[in-house]
């Protein structure tokens, strides 16, 4: 009787992966974060409101852009 199930070969490794890919993902977020506030504090004087808007507007226009559809936000 042959098993649909496969567990991993090595689950520690699997889970280490991840892991260190999570912790890629934040360390890249938290730079692109300060690199952010260093433009706001610089251009703008620390003023949010501007940088804010800017941000939602590019945000939207990255998501819009490539295939002319907003179905990413669907999935929030």
């Amino acid at each position: 009787m042959k098993s649909w199930f496969k567990p991993k070969r090595n689950l520690t490794l699997y889970f280490a992966h991840n892991f260190f890919n999570v912790l890629a993902i934040v360390l890249i977020w938290r730079g692109i974060w300060y690199i952010l506030d260093y433009i706001d504090l610089t251009f703008f004087g620390g003023g949010h409101l501007v940088t804010v808007i800017g941000g939602i507007v590019v945000g939207f226009a990255i998501l819009y852009l490539p295939d002319k559809e907003l179905n990413e936000l669907e999935k929030l």
